[in-house]
């Protein structure tokens, strides 16, 4: 129990602080512990990697509609014929199912932090690092992951959560 004018310790029927001097009036209340930064921040983590993930699905379905329907048809729509489009059409391809595959494991690396799953901490940082390129919103997910999960204190306390959510 603690002083709220200082914060030092007092003994319960103590009826003044012997730090500061200040009266104890009424009951004096425990002082519950501070949940640490990990615990404070790994499920809003796990809801921005559902987030940027929704947007990165989105982003690789467009690459991919674009490039089966509308660049195998940049001829008929009056491009000159040295344009390449089969090359432009399978780039955006494979480019859409990098997208798109990103997208799944950060999903996987938001379900896993909301549910405290021991892999998805070294998932998000890998992701974190990733995204880190993605300006604005991959760079400020990715600096907000490593601050929260990179630490060495973090992996302690995210072990604790994992443990304590598997008990």
């Amino acid at each position: 129990m603690f002083c709220d004018g200082c914060g030092a310790a007092v003994q319960p029927g103590q009826a003044f602080c012997s730090r500061c001097g200040k009266q104890i009036i009424g009951p004096v209340s425990p002082v519950y512990p501070i949940p640490g930064r990990v615990k404070q921040h790994v499920h809003l983590l796990g809801i921005l990697w559902y987030a940027i993930s929704a947007l990165n699905a989105v982003g690789g379905l467009i690459l991919l509609v674009v490039s089966n329907t509308l660049i195998p048809h940049l001829h008929q729509m009056g491009a000159p014929q040295e344009t390449p489009t089969s090359f432009l059409s399978t780039l955006l391809g494979i480019v859409g199912v990098i997208v798109l595959a990103k997208a799944a494991f950060g999903f996987l690396a938001g379900w896993g932090l909301t549910q405290g799953e021991g892999w998805a901490r070294v998932l998000a940082l890998v992701l974190a690092f990733l995204a880190l390129f993605n300006i604005p919103f991959g760079t400020a997910i990715g600096v907000y992951t490593l601050w929260v999960l990179l630490p060495g204190q973090s992996q302690h306390e995210y072990d604790e959560i994992v443990r304590s959510r598997a008990a």
